[in-house]
């Protein structure tokens, strides 16, 4: 899913830029938008996925504390 945000941003981003080159504002302005917005959300799909591996981790710690003998 990241991957395909980064893509769709880069893609949009060359939009707005030919768009731009073009003297379109209108659409080059919604291009923008559009690419930041893929933009941010490969970053949120990469930190969601970041926060769950460190919440398996610390489950998987905290498992291994409470099984260790005393």
């Amino acid at each position: 899913m990241v991957r395909i945000f980064q893509f769709l941003a880069v893609v949009l981003t060359g939009v707005a830029a030919l768009l731009f080159w073009r003297r379109d504002s209108d659409t080059t302005f919604v291009a923008a938008v559009l690419a930041a917005c893929s933009f941010l959300l490969s970053i949120r799909y990469q930190m969601k996925a970041r926060i769950a591996e460190r919440s398996n981790l610390k489950a998987r710690e905290n498992d291994t504390e409470d099984s260790s003998p005393q």
